[in-house]
């Protein structure tokens, strides 16, 4: 696991340089974003990695891959933003960004490490659809949650599910840096 482990900081540091650079162009005016707003900017991206995947084509330039880097940083910020737990208009310093999202990553990876252990890393065997099928599944949960006034009987919460979707987009990362050796 050692390797998964290496590979997940190098993925994250890729996402993570977007995250910057973006931070450094528009400020975090990703701030106002309520949960809904999160989540349907991840839904989008997802959808269009899902119609290519099927396509098997691509209109616009950003790659496959370039919209899992999105989704994990939306995962990350919609953690950021339950974290904060009031969106609004409110510009953090380029410094307490990073730190929030080195944070929200590093809880993102201690969960991915304990379920590689229980899971003997059974996520190496799946196709890339199906992590995109699964972050919709998460995606589809979080709204029923939402409707469900943030409550659950039994399931895991919004958290846990933004934690997942970013764990399965890093996979999705990991596995096509691999097959390009």
């Amino acid at each position: 696991m050692s390797d998964t482990s290496q590979q997940y900081d190098k993925a994250v540091d890729a996402c993570k340089d977007i995250f910057l650079k973006k931070t450094k162009d528009y400020g975090t005016s990703w701030r106002v974003l309520r949960t809904i707003s999160v989540v349907d900017q991840i839904f989008i991206k997802a959808l269009r990695i899902r119609n290519i995947q099927e396509l098997k084509t691509q209109k616009v330039g950003d790659d496959i891959i370039s919209e899992f880097k999105g989704i994990i940083n939306y995962g990350v910020i919609g953690l950021i933003q339950l974290k904060l737990d009031n969106p609004t208009v409110e510009e953090l310093s380029l410094q307490q960004a990073e730190e929030m999202y080195n944070e929200q990553v590093a809880f993102a990876k201690d969960v991915m490490m304990s379920k590689n252990h229980d899971y003997g890393e059974a996520w190496r065997d799946m196709q890339q659809e199906s992590f995109t099928d699964l972050i919709i599944v998460k995606l589809l949960r979080i709204k029923q949650i939402r409707n469900n006034d943030g409550k659950t009987l039994i399931s895991e919460g919004i958290d846990a599910n933004y934690v997942d979707i970013i764990n399965y987009a890093l996979f999705a990362l990991i596995m096509d840096a691999e097959s390009k050796g």
